[in-house]
């Protein structure tokens, strides 16, 4: 899972990005709202840990912003404001849970768990496990398997893989993968759906620059070939 941790004092940004690698995660880090507008935009990260009280935008607009962009991506609050009116106030914002600094490791980490398995249950609904070319997909875990290899997905993996999987052979267009990962308000590029599959390839594919489960059909979009 790639997280995105906004904090501005270096020292607790740096503890944040050592815990959750050691739990095996992709991290990038920002120490700004503004900065951790950019990286969310490039990065396309499964999970969003924000500090409130940061220079520039602060957390509470930056939360903001992502939830224009999607409903899909768990955001957490991390903050020093232990106030009850913050807390309404960051999960008014759409923000999936919130937690007071100081706070211990196995917390966070169960508080993210927690986050992440709620997400799980809701992109899965009753959908039971598929196939994708050699992937074994579970829904309900948020999980791929290939062998004894275990790769972690995000909601919005899981919705553009269940695509692929309900219609092998068909070329999907970027509107139909738009509407089925980003939904039908957001506004993205053709760069950022190409960016997003170039990433999902990475995850999937036993090799990336040959793609076998997702194929580049040029000027038309992308199509899962069917079963090999």
């Amino acid at each position: 899972m790639k997280i995105l941790i906004a904090e501005d004092d270096v020292y607790t940004r740096e503890g944040l990005v050592e815990v959750f690698e050691s739990e095996g995660h992709e991290v990038v880090a920002a120490g700004s709202g503004e900065e951790a507008l950019e990286l969310y935009s490039k990065e396309h990260p499964d999970f969003v840990c924000l500090d409130i009280m940061m220079p520039g935008k602060n957390g509470y607009e930056v939360c903001r912003e992502i939830r224009k962009q999607s409903t899909e991506v768990p955001v957490l609050f991390l903050s020093a404001k232990a106030e009850e009116i913050d807390k309404v106030v960051g999960l008014e914002l759409g923000a999936d849970d919130y937690i007071v600094k100081p706070f211990g490791v196995r917390e966070l980490i169960a508080r993210v768990n927690a986050v992440r398995r709620r997400y799980a249950l809701q992109a899965g609904g009753g959908q039971n496990e598929f196939a994708l070319g050699d992937l074994t997909v579970s829904p309900k875990e948020l999980r791929a398997r290939r062998g004894n290899m275990v790769i972690t997905l995000s909601t919005r993996d899981l919705k553009i893989l269940s695509l692929f999987a309900s219609n092998p052979g068909k070329v999907l267009s970027r509107d139909e993968l738009f509407d089925a990962g980003w939904g039908l308000d957001y506004l993205p590029s053709s760069r950022s759906l190409d960016q997003y599959i170039s990433q999902l390839r990475k995850k999937i594919e036993p090799d990336p620059g040959h793609p076998v489960i997702i194929v580049t059909v040029h000027n038309a979009g992308y199509r899962y070939p069917g079963p090999y």
